[in-house]
This record gives structure tokens, sequence and C-alpha cells, in this order.
């Protein structure tokens, strides 16, 4: 209850309602009494909580490439809440609580520049061969232009991946798996960006295999 200190027009102590009256160095004032904080945790908050937490788990191993593969739609947000935007809203698939990533529908690198052509993968003791064609010359397509090789396990959900291993001219590029890997299930991409790294490529998703 507030209690009026100078009759009827004057200032007041305590709460009245939703408003608070107190005073500073003899001025009266009143404020809005503070609402509680809630967390509701409705169905849908919890929903898309679990999408977030999904691939919060698959970017955490691959924050430093994503700075480079969502380069261009780092304005106003950065290139990694970009990268988690895109796979939340496009490759989670499933129904709660049952969720999953669709791999296959992942970007891992985002852009306009021109893709490599006709990319394929190879598996041999401890590494993966990445090659393709050489398209320079093809829309802004440079031979000078980075390869950007990643694997992910989704086994142990830990990444290894390069920004830099040949160039779109030398058509292969390779990428060492940890010892411990053997055996396992990985996910692999194939991103390119220009030599300045102002243009980017969207990746392309180059199926899981099988570590050897």
């Amino acid at each position: 209850m507030g209690t009026i200190k100078q009759g009827i027009l004057g200032g007041f102590s305590g709460k009245v309602g939703t408003v608070i009256g107190s005073s500073w160095k003899g001025i009266s004032y009143m404020r809005g009494r503070a609402q509680s904080v809630k967390n509701p945790r409705t169905e849908g908050q919890v929903e898309q909580r679990s999408k977030f937490a999904l691939t919060l788990d698959f970017l955490k191993p691959i924050t430093a490439y994503v700075r480079t593969g969502y380069k261009t739609y780092a304005t106003k947000q950065t290139a990694f809440n970009a990268a988690m935007s895109y796979i939340v809203k496009n490759a989670v698939s499933g129904a709660f609580p049952n969720y999953a990533l669709d791999f296959s529908r992942v970007l891992v690198s985002r852009g306009s520049l021109t893709q490599p052509s006709t990319p394929n993968v190879s598996m041999s003791a401890g590494r993966a061969t990445v090659t393709w064609n050489d398209n320079s010359g093809q829309g802004d397509a440079q031979p000078t232009d980075v390869a950007m090789p990643l694997a992910f396990n989704s086994d142990k959900g830990e990444a290894v991946f390069s920004t830099a291993a040949a160039t779109r001219a030398d058509q292969s590029a390779e990428l060492n798996f940890p010892a411990d890997w053997n055996g396992d299930t990985v996910q692999l991409y194939i991103g390119f960006a220009s030599a300045d790294g102002i243009n980017v490529a969207n990746s392309i998703y180059l199926g899981n295999h099988a570590v050897i």
C-alpha cells in the first residue's frame, strides 16, 4: 500500500497498483513495477530450441569454416548466425522430438560464385580426395579460386576442413582424417571462394562415406 506524504497532490511512497512511488534527494518520482520474467516454454518454443540445439552441434566444430563460407551473408548478423538461420530453416527434417539434419540440404558455404564442375570424391587410407573439372571462365569462375573441402564426422560430432586446400585449376584437394576416425561415417562437402575471399560458392554435398 502507498503512503501519501504531502496531501493529495504530493508524492507518495510504496506501491499503488502497478506504480511504485519513492523519492531521491527530496524529489518524488514514480516508476512502473518490474514485470516478472517468464519462460512459458510453449510447444513452438521447445520445438524451435530443439532445432537450434541440433544445428549448433553441427556448426560448433566448423565455426572457423563458416566465417568464410557465410562471409557474404554477414551483414547485420554474424556469419555463424547466418549459417544457423539457413540450416534451421532448410535442412532440419523430421517431427519433434525426433529432428535430424538432412546433410544433403546443408550448405556449409553460401554465395553466388560459380560452383566447380563435376565434383567427385574417393576414399583411401586415412584421407579423402576430392576432384573436379576446371571450369574457369564459366560465369565468374577463376583458376585462382580456392577449394574448401570439409568432412563432418556424424558419429563423433567432429570435423576437419580447409579453407585453402587447392585452387580451381589444381582440380583436386585432399583431407586427412584423425587416426581414431577409422570406420566412422563422414559427411563430405566442397566449397569454393575467390582468391580475395569476397565471393563464395554454394557448397556441394558429396555424400556420406566410411573412413578407411
